[in-house]
């Protein structure tokens, strides 16, 4: 039965034009199960029967997503890097192309530890989303003191939610336990997170921060996405970087950048692929109070389809 569960809603989601149509399949069946991929193949393998009122949560879910409702809206759940994201409406759903980018920031925090023998890094993730580039830094790089910022409520209410749970794991609360049950106050954050305007939030550490990194809005208005599963469910607010070269917020979060690092620290930002001149262009435009180069050479990296997808700079002296 698991079998030909499997073999229809592959061939609904495929004939629906969903671009995974076998993994997501096998995530949503896992899903209704209540188990992981792996154990929905030992199942199939052995032809075990899936029980009814699954298999009715099962379909209901392989039409969603035939939909081409986002397949991380029907888990509510979103992988990235090591970590396991609750996204939903009203949030980005974070992509594979932005593991890159965590990981220059990764990197970046990690050298600048080892440099100072261990003392911390700073680092600022503007545009947080989910919270999923800043909850990368505070989990792979121990040491790491990482402040995030979001303007959007509802995505707010996403991010503030990873960071509440991956703050309890971290310091080994049992999830959904309250303070009560722990007899304990309420674990501490491992990420500062702030509710405001990228462009003019976190002035108290003006000149501190070792890494900026950004995901923010950049696609232009005329450049609607293709997927349904972006143009359609993924926030407006989250996608368009406004002006006629979906640029606008970008700029922003560049003098922001300009603002919060220190000399030598290192900025490096998300943008489409069509951008890359124009984004290493913006980044060598941004200028100090007395009109000289913020930024060292800016260069843009690639992603891991080989897309250049990011630009990277550091702060002049």
């Amino acid at each position: 039965m698991s079998t030909q569960l499997l073999k229809w809603a592959y061939e609904e989601l495929a004939d629906a034009g969903v671009a995974s149509p076998q993994a997501d399949a096998e995530a949503l069946l896992a899903h209704a199960l209540g188990v992981d991929r792996p154990e929905v193949r030992r199942l199939a393998v052995l032809g075990r029967e899936v029980p009814d009122d699954a298999a009715r949560t099962f379909a209901g879910l392989v039409a969603r997503r035939a939909a081409r409702e986002p397949l991380q809206h029907l888990t509510g759940v979103a992988a990235f890097r090591h970590l396991e994201l609750a996204v939903g409406p009203g949030v980005f759903v974070p992509r594979p192309e932005t593991e890159e980018v965590a990981q220059v920031a990764i990197d970046e925090a990690a050298k600048v530890i080892a440099d100072r023998e261990g003392a911390g890094a700073v680092v600022v993730d503007l545009c947080t989303g989910s919270g999923a580039i800043a909850l990368a830094v505070a989990t792979e790089v121990p040491g790491a003191r990482v402040h995030a910022v979001e303007l959007d409520k509802d995505a707010h209410a996403w991010a503030e939610r990873n960071v509440d749970a991956l703050s309890a794991a971290a310091a080994g609360v049992e999830a959904g336990a309250t303070p009560q049950d722990q007899e304990q106050d309420p674990p501490e954050r491992i990420v500062r997170l702030v509710k405001g305007d990228a462009r003019t939030a976190l002035y108290g550490i003006d000149g501190m921060a070792d890494v900026v990194v950004s995901n923010p809005p950049y696609v232009p208005p005329d450049a609607v996405p293709v997927d349904p599963e972006v143009a359609e469910h993924d926030p407006a607010v989250a996608l368009y970087g406004l002006g006629p070269d979906g640029l606008e917020v970008p700029r922003g979060i560049t003098d922001a950048a300009a603002r919060l690092l220190r000399p030598g620290g290192l900025y490096v930002m998300e943008h489409a692929e069509v951008q890359a001149e124009a984004a290493r262009a913006m980044v060598a435009a941004a200028r100090d109070d007395d009109g000289r180069p913020v930024f060292e050479e800016p260069e843009t990296r690639k992603d891991l389809n080989g897309r250049p997808r990011m630009v990277i700079a550091r702060r002049r002296p």
